[in-house]
């Protein structure tokens, strides 16, 4: 069913999610490229971070053409195997995400709290291990998921109120017993949610701890820029993953659901190049040499 944006602002409503939609696109492939062609960059926050500009742009380009096509159209028609195929990749790019952010917090920790052996310990081994560990998790946890609804009997209605294949209005459809596929997201689907958050809030307690010990003002502002862009594009990620599926669906309206799913849709991925380059002089640096060179 898409939006359901009334006519007269329908061209305008599409304009506008195009546009977001561009700028995200442009914002991340502009980071992961920066990170994958510049010698500056060469680190492994930046190396972490490519990889979660990536699933940005897997995350925003699986969801948003299909959304921008049910609105111009006042609906849209997806067939199973293609909503099956939508719920899989979001599933991925949602999984590597917390994955990610919480291999990335693993990074600041190491580089503030263990300096002198940062470099034997993040060496460019260990960090393909960590994003490949990050992939294949994100890959292969949502596909339990996909292939059990996937064998459940949709002969009910076939109207999804929402703009992309997300489980739960999915799975209203089904007219089998849906209670193995809802028990299964739980026991995997959470675990992989809140134990990066959990990961993620102790390695910061560890980072704060050691960060207070540093003597001068300034040496503590310096140890905490170089963590303040994880740290908020964290709180940003997981304080609408949290609206959005941790709080009871019961607890607000589809419409309000709509809203939630389109914050987490558009903003989050097109905030976090936006952070990490107004944060960060190394990833500044290198877009103006860049642009320098295509001049």
């Amino acid at each position: 069913m898409g939006l359901q944006i009334h006519s007269s602002v329908k061209i305008p409503s599409f304009l506008l999610f195009l546009i977001l939609y561009s700028v995200t696109l442009y914002g991340n492939i502009t980071i992961a490229t920066l990170v994958s062609i510049s010698p500056n960059l060469q680190y492994p926050m930046f190396f972490f971070l490519g990889h979660l500009s990536i699933s940005d742009i897997m995350f925003t380009t699986n969801i948003v053409p299909k959304m921008l096509h049910a609105i111009m159209n006042e609906g849209s028609t997806i067939s199973l195997l293609r909503c099956l195929v939508q719920l899989q990749f979001f599933g991925i790019s949602l999984a590597a995400q917390c994955l990610l952010l919480a291999v990335m917090s693993y990074d600041r920790y190491v580089a503030i709290c263990n300096p002198l052996h940062y470099v034997y310990i993040m060496g460019i081994h260990r960090c393909v291990q960590l994003a490949a560990t990050c992939w294949f998790l994100g890959f292969a946890i949502p596909l339990v998921t996909v292939i059990m609804t996937s064998k459940q009997d949709f002969c009910g209605p076939r109207i999804i109120d929402h703009f992309f294949c997300d489980l739960v209005p999915l799975l209203k459809l089904s007219c089998s017993d849906t209670s193995p596929v809802i028990l299964e997201n739980i026991l995997l689907a959470t675990p992989l949610t809140l134990c990066p958050l959990v990961f993620i809030s102790v390695t910061y307690v560890y980072i704060f701890t050691t960060i207070l010990k540093i003597p001068s003002t300034s040496g503590r502002q310096k140890t905490f820029s170089t963590c303040s862009s994880h740290l908020t594009v964290v709180g940003i990620f997981y304080g609408t993953l949290v609206s959005l599926y941790v709080v009871p669906s019961d607890g607000h309206s589809l419409n309000a659901n709509k809203v939630l799913s389109l914050l987490y849709t558009f903003v989050t991925p097109l905030l976090n190049p936006i952070i990490y380059s107004l944060r960060n002089k190394e990833i500044k640096l290198a877009f103006k040499r860049y642009a320098l060179k295509i001049k």
